[in-house]
């Protein structure tokens, strides 16, 4: 294990490490990284003793076979060679926005294309994903919305999957906008494989992010972790089309947990393909959304609430209490001062 450590002796190697050879949204290995650092997280990964803490022996055991430098040396060549470069924390084009997500924010991001895309504001980007198997209904008013948002200067994010995620991409390049695919698994393995096209489209008119390195496959879980780390990275979540049980509507639970609106397109009552967004709709989970001016509306109440937030914390909002004066005659005594 001294091999590792020596080569985990930077904060930035030492990420990379942990993002690889845990899972994301490991909330273990984040508050870990919190608390010490990247740097000593790895070595105690890989220590001969267990480390103190809350599920140490387990978090251990589950991390410290998978440490190896000969794999690492891999994943640091092949990201290299395929010109993926690897963010963290700190740097420049690190998306503010994930930090949101605490512990389970991811330790690393591997990136190709354009990363000033996630330096924006997170109101200045949307999410827009839905059923795979998607109708020609959710594919055309996926088509219009995202025509939209990119003339009002919007950046699209989405899954690259098939369906509403691959319709959202290529709306976004056809009209000349930015857009940018959360994957999976490793960006050197386009997945799916029927989208290689289109996603090499999106690298190199827009951006591909992953918190899995170089030659990691897709996993259910990993699919579903994704959709939180599209929830942070967007000021909002739209659900174009959805089945009742749609992995999309975890993502639109994730940007819920974030305080992000979800926006829902309904369809007609008898389509399976849009019973998920009715659901939302029904349950008052989600905004209804009959064009983009209903999301440009959740977009500003994001921005306005993130300025309130500011102004508040500086002390720049007037206090409510101050607005009324009290009358002659009367006494404030009644507010409970």
């Amino acid at each position: 294990m001294d091999k590792i450590n020596e080569f985990a002796a930077n904060e930035r190697t030492a990420r990379i490490i942990l993002a690889a050879v845990s899972e994301p949204g490991d909330a273990v290995t984040g508050r870990r990284i919190r608390t010490v650092g990247a740097t000593e997280t790895g070595a105690r990964a890989s220590a001969d003793e267990v480390p103190g803490g809350a599920d140490a022996d387990t978090w251990q055991r589950r991390l410290a076979p998978r440490i190896d430098a000969v794999q690492m040396r891999r994943v640091l060549a092949e990201t290299e060679r395929h010109g993926i470069r690897v963010l963290i924390p700190g740097d420049a084009d690190w998306p503010l926005s994930v930090n949101a997500l605490g512990d389970h924010a991811p330790v690393a991001l591997w990136a190709k294309g354009d990363t000033s895309l996630l330096t924006g504001p997170v109101w200045d980007r949307l999410t827009i994903t839905g059923a795979r198997a998607s109708t020609g209904y959710g594919e055309h008013i996926t088509t219009d919305l995202v025509q939209s948002a990119v003339s009002d200067a919007r950046t699209v994010l989405s899954g690259g999957a098939y369906g509403i995620d691959g319709a959202a991409h290529r709306a976004a390049l056809t009209f000349g906008g930015s857009t940018i695919a959360v994957l999976a698994g490793g960006l050197d393995r386009p997945y799916p494989a029927g989208h290689t096209e289109l996603l090499g489209r999106v690298a190199d008119d827009g951006l591909l992010v992953s918190e899995l390195p170089p030659g990691a496959a897709p996993t259910k879980w990993r699919f579903l972790q994704r959709g939180r780390l599209l929830a942070a990275l967007s000021g909002t979540v739209i659900i174009a089309e959805a089945g009742y049980r749609s992995g999309s509507l975890y993502t639109a639970a994730r940007a819920m947990e974030l305080g992000r609106p979800v926006g829902a397109i309904p369809g007609p009552l008898t389509s399976a393909a849009s019973a998920g967004c009715h659901r939302l709709l029904r349950d008052e989970l989600g905004s209804i959304i009959t064009g983009y001016d209903d999301i440009r509306e959740l977009l500003h109440s994001v921005r306005d609430g993130a300025h309130r937030a500011v102004r508040e914390r500086a002390g720049l909002e007037d206090n409510p209490l101050d607005q009324e004066k009290p009358s002659q005659g009367r006494s404030p005594q009644g507010l409970g001062l």
